[in-house]
């Protein structure tokens, strides 16, 4: 077995990923003050094609040489905004009619294995702050809160991991043509 090299995988330019179907989901970072999880969330969205990235409250925004550490330029392909109050990005998302999911534990929360989307549908997820999670207005203007399973004895992931495992499992579900 024999590693591939860069040229053979086969990867869009940034040009081209501009141009290119995106997978109908959205991330929302809701205040999220470690730059290198942001620039891990942009190198995610960017892997996995998704429609735009939001930044809210004291989230960093690009250019910044910490989240340049971990995007390696993914800053420069996934589309962007920064909305100062996640509540408004949130309100803005339900009249563009997407669906809006919570990452946090929550008395009604659905594991993610569990959550079932529709293909024709708009998703929004949000993430947040590494501490204090998800806040609560978001969490009560939410369609839908999900966690993901967790067997040991940490109460939480870290939000590089947990946006890497909840993508994933949402753009499984999720068919977009020439992907």
């Amino acid at each position: 077995m024999r590693k591939l090299r860069n040229e053979e995988l086969n990867r869009l330019t940034v040009e081209e990923f501009k141009r290119s179907d995106k997978v109908p989901l959205v991330v929302v970072l809701d205040n999220i003050r470690s730059q290198h999880n942001i620039g891990s969330v942009f190198r995610t969205a960017d892997a996995f094609r998704l429609e735009r990235v939001v930044l809210c409250g004291i989230t960093a925004i690009p250019p910044h040489r910490e989240i340049h550490k971990t995007a390696l330029g993914a800053t420069e392909s996934v589309r962007w905004e920064y909305v100062e109050e996640t509540t408004e990005a949130i309100r803005r998302l339900k009249e563009a009619h997407y669906r809006i999911l919570v990452v946090e534990q929550t008395e009604k929360a659905v594991s993610l294995e569990n959550v079932k989307l529709l293909s024709n549908q708009g998703y929004a997820i949000v993430f947040g702050h590494e501490i204090r999670g998800v806040d609560q207005q978001v969490v009560d203007m939410a369609d839908l809160c999900l966690e993901i399973p967790q067997y040991g004895t940490k109460h939480s992931l870290n939000i590089s991991v947990a946006a890497g495992i909840v993508i994933w499992g949402m753009v499984s579900q999720l068919s977009v043509p020439g992907i």
